[in-house]
């Protein structure tokens, strides 16, 4: 929990409210959890089809040869935008007009080579959600998408969004129900189900336990608790559950938003088998402006400079033109994990595809090694990924330029 002081604080938010500036949550959605017993049976539906996106045998083979820690603009552009790709999931902020941030972090994304309809809703075409939405919604979609594409999503917060996003993962953690329904996204309807037929075992199984396979927050915290749809997290936060494989927790060095400063800062930590990485972003950073990157994709010079981006050492971005130096360090370590996941995740997939006996010889998986996970040794091949595969915490703080 991050202490702050209440009574600023309480002054900041209602200036802020005065203005009419702050988002107001939208018309109730309807409860996400329900009792077990009314769901509807798995086994009665047809299940999706997770191996409808896997490609071509060519392609199969070349994103099968990918190191996931290693991926260059060629083989985003000539494999993995080819083949599967993970929903990604964007939470903004709850200040009004923040959520155009999180659109430009979306047009990054895709001017860097990320499917556009993997981020964009299904439904309604929005690049983002609000922070006042359900929770339990949103996880109902990261079980909806795992069911249909067998790729696990991927979680990106800014500001109270991000307490969003970690709002999410205990969520699926059964932190606030026994159970979750799965959420439609096209529809935008909620199931009276809360299991899925799990895509790699074809087994029923409960949305509850889930996980995704990276989630990121920056500058979350601080002033987002004076909003009642957070209270629940103030004690919660910097504590990430077993439902993501990876987390990585951005905070700027003085944030007076997120209530972030030199010496005061509560480290992000696992409490189990998730993998928890802390980055503390130079303080000339904006906690507002972070996210607005959509013109870094556009710039030859940052892209090129984002594209050899690997975490570890200090990074020297003074050579680059001063707009980007107040954003690309927070956008180069997104889109590495953002790759290295997209690779693992749709790799996982082809495996348990030609294990099932497609595509030709079903022995080649079981000969074929996994990459393991930054700090974890080497494994064999398996069929499913899950976050007891990954070490508990490894801290970046010192991996930045400030």
């Amino acid at each position: 929990m991050r202490i702050f002081p209440w009574a600023t604080a309480l002054a900041v938010a209602t200036a802020i409210a005065a203005a009419g500036c702050a988002t107001q949550p939208p018309a109730s959605t309807p409860a996400g959890p329900v009792a077990a017993p009314g769901s509807a049976p798995a086994q009665a539906r047809v299940a999706p089809d997770p191996f409808a996106a896997v490609p071509p045998p060519a392609i199969r083979d070349r994103l099968l040869a990918l190191d996931p820690d290693h991926i260059s603009s060629r083989d985003v552009r000539e494999t993995l935008a080819k083949g599967p790709a993970p929903r990604i999931i964007l939470l903004h902020g709850g200040v009004f007009p923040v959520y155009l941030l999180m659109k430009s972090f979306g047009v990054f994304l895709t001017g860097m080579g990320y499917p556009e309809s993997r981020i964009r809703d299904p439904g309604n075409g929005g690049w983002s959600y609000s922070p006042y939405d359900d929770s339990a919604k949103l996880a109902g979609i990261v079980a909806w998408e795992y069911e249909h594409d067998g790729l696990r999503p991927m979680l990106i917060g800014h500001s109270q969004g991000g307490v969003q996003a970690v709002k999410v993962l205990d969520e699926l953690a059964g932190k606030f129900a026994p159970s979750l329904r799965v959420f439609d996204p096209v529809t935008g309807e909620f199931e009276d189900r809360t299991t899925i037929v799990d895509p790699y075992t074809r087994h029923e199984r409960p949305v509850v336990g889930l996980s995704v396979a990276y989630a990121s927050v920056v500058g979350a915290g601080g002033l987002a608790f004076l909003m009642p749809n957070q209270w629940s997290m103030v004690d919660r936060l910097t504590t990430i559950p077993d439902t993501v494989g990876e987390f990585t927790g951005f905070s700027i060095d003085s944030d007076p938003v997120a209530m972030d400063y030199p010496g005061s800062i509560d480290l992000y930590h696992s409490n189990g088998t998730a993998k928890v990485q802390n980055v503390e972003l130079p303080s000339h950073y904006s906690h507002i402006f972070v996210p607005e990157v959509a013109s870094l994709a556009l710039e030859p010079e940052v892209r090129d400079w984002i594209d050899a981006y690997v975490p570890g050492g200090k990074h020297d971005t003074s050579s680059l033109p001063a707009d980007a130096q107040d954003h690309v360090l927070w956008a180069a370590d997104v889109w590495y994990s953002i790759k290295r996941h997209w690779c693992l995740e749709a790799q996982r997939l082809v495996r348990a595809y030609l294990a099932a006996g497609h595509g030709g010889d079903a022995s080649t998986p079981a000969a074929m090694p996994r990459p393991a996970p930054r700090g974890a040794p080497t494994a064999g091949a398996a069929t499913e990924w899950t976050t007891h595969d990954v070490p508990a915490a490894i801290d970046r703080r010192d991996w930045v330029a400030r």
